[in-house]
């Protein structure tokens, strides 16, 4: 992954205050500054209106620009969490949406994508739009993306995703005994032709385990995997 600061977009309903352990690990492990998109509660809750993405997106894009601008390398890494990572994938692309052209791949190198949900059978309609409109990484030309996904023994997990997973991945795959981090199935969120990575023992978030993408010992090896060249890895991803 390239010497250059980095960007984080959070995902659904959760605090900035949750990503303070990860933000910080990833300042030491880069170098680099790191930044997270502020979003609050209400502000997600208003994300199944398309204007309510375009007001984050807006945030994604001005804190773009400015850490592009004190960059070495002119451009930054994006890492975007659940949904975060969705929406990021929209950020690239140069097409309007709401009346702006973000184009954010003139902006990144690289786009990672933790947890985060890129197909399922009960998708919102904004998901689905994302991956009808940007199926898998049409600009990979340009932009490394790499999917990262948990995979939680839910019998260590907790009484949350003990509870949670079996219909969400019903929902996403229509097996509700399927792998994953205990929101997201493992086939949800290894996006077709992106670098796949798959993380035993790694839950959703804090509320589903103790040791989830933000956990600094798991940022450790997601950001390990990240600094290999990318390759073309098999749908059902590395292990580490």
């Amino acid at each position: 992954m390239p010497c250059q600061p980095i960007l984080v977009l959070g995902g659904f309903l959760i605090s900035p205050e949750a990503y303070a352990p990860m933000l910080q690990r990833l300042e030491q492990l880069s170098g680099q500054p790191v930044r997270l998109v502020p979003v609050g509660k209400p502000e997600w809750l208003l994300t199944v209106f398309a204007f309510a993405w375009a007001r984050i997106l807006d945030r994604v894009a001005t804190a773009a620009r400015e850490l592009a601008s004190q960059s070495p390398t002119g451009q930054v890494t994006l890492i975007g969490h659940s949904s975060g990572g969705i929406m990021l994938r929209l950020f690239l692309d140069d097409a309007p949406f709401q009346g702006r052209r973000y184009d954010g791949k003139a902006l990144a190198s690289a786009l990672v994508m933790l947890g985060s949900p890129h197909t399922a059978l009960k998708a919102t309609v904004l998901r689905q739009m994302v991956q009808r409109r940007l199926p898998g990484c049409p600009f990979a030309d340009r932009v490394r993306y790499v999917s990262v996904a948990g995979d939680l023994d839910l019998a260590e997990a907790s009484p949350m995703a003990q509870r949670l997973a079996p219909t969400a991945y019903r929902n996403s795959t229509g097996d509700p005994h399927d792998r994953g981090d205990g929101l997201v199935p493992v086939a949800s969120a290894l996006l077709e032709g992106s670098t796949p990575l798959v993380l035993p023992g790694v839950a959703h978030g804090g509320a589903f385990g103790t040791s989830w993408y933000g956990s600094p010992a798991v940022v450790e090896r997601w950001w390990a995997a990240l600094q290999e060249p990318g390759s073309s890895s098999s749908a059902s991803g590395t292990k580490l």
